[in-house]
């Protein structure tokens, strides 16, 4: 196979409404795979949602019952990766052969996760990926992941792998990314500002992997009402406002950046590229030094109680 067609697709939850928000990841899937892709990417926290200016009532030593009553609500609206959400997305891709890597809330335990999911069109759920480091106020709402889900998935067109948002900022994880080969880099994310554009390509560049980026588009309008982000209260506030892309492994742009709006975008990969890429750097090839930079990484699973 020498060319492949991916989409990125840049929407948003329904907060706290995980069976509405299903229903547009698979109207939005069905669209993209009736226009040729074999791969879907959607974005960060999009089943389960990213509630984007709400606090859950957290101050420095002090958590408020209202706050934890919204979390409450937010925990519910996660998915199990052995749940029915999950599960309605495997038929799905089996339907479509498409792959799909979407960007979930995991409850696991008494314990969310950011993570993302990779579905195969023939085995459904092969693979996921929690997030190593929540950024910032994320850290009261989702535990770490740790180094037994950094996957690399094989497919006939590609070696997939995934960095979900301020992951991407990480370069010791994008170089044990590199090292496991992923020639198909899904990055989704929540970060609409101008400089994540810049991020997207760099990493295209160093990794000489095609990077697809799907971003949230979110308004006001997508979370309950009884709910008053710190952006304002009008419907048609925008609290995320996407920039979505698909990026060359040589940092060329193919799709993108898509703004103020929901859409997919759609780009026809040229396989040989990645051959074309590596002619003058490979991050751990013929461009690393490992007689002087060595990287150890732990990737066992992490448990608090061994029995």
């Amino acid at each position: 196979m020498t060319s492949v067609v991916v989409a990125a697709v840049q929407a948003g939850s329904t907060l706290f409404d995980t069976p509405a928000t299903l229903a547009k990841a698979e109207r939005y899937i069905r669209e993209a795979a009736s226009a040729g892709a074999r791969l879907v990417v959607l974005p960060e926290a999009f089943l389960g949602g990213y509630p984007k200016g709400l606090d859950f009532g957290v101050t420095v030593g002090s958590r408020s019952p209202e706050g934890r009553d919204v979390f409450r609500r937010y925990r519910e609206a996660a998915v199990e990766l052995a749940g029915p959400e999950l599960a309605r997305l495997a038929e799905l891709a089996a339907e479509l052969s498409v792959h799909l890597v979407v960007g979930v809330i995991e409850r696991a335990g008494g314990t969310l996760y950011c993570t993302a999911v990779f579905i195969d069109p023939r085995d459904g759920v092969v693979a996921h990926h929690r997030k190593l480091m929540p950024t910032a106020a994320e850290r009261f709402l989702w535990g770490q992941g740790d180094g037994s889900t950094m996957p690399a998935v094989p497919t006939d067109f590609g070696v997939l792998g995934a960095a979900i948002c301020w992951e991407n900022y990480m370069p010791l994880f994008r170089q044990t990314m590199y090292a496991k080969g992923v020639e198909l880099w899904c990055a989704p994310t929540v970060d609409d500002r101008d400089q994540w554009q810049a991020t997207m390509r760099h990493v295209a560049l160093e990794g000489r992997c095609f990077v697809i980026s799907a971003n949230q588009y979110l308004t006001r309008a997508d979370l309950p009402d009884d709910l008053h982000p710190i952006q304002g209260d009008a419907p048609d506030t925008v609290l995320i406002n996407g920039g979505s892309v698909i990026i060359s492994p040589l940092g060329n742009i193919l799709a993108g950046p898509l703004r103020d709006g929901e859409g997919i975008l759609l780009a026809e990969l040229d396989l040989n590229d990645l051959d074309r890429a590596r002619f003058d750097f490979d991050a751990n090839g013929h461009y690393a030094r490992p007689d002087i930079f060595t990287l150890t990484t732990n990737e066992s699973p992490q448990h608090t109680v061994i029995r």
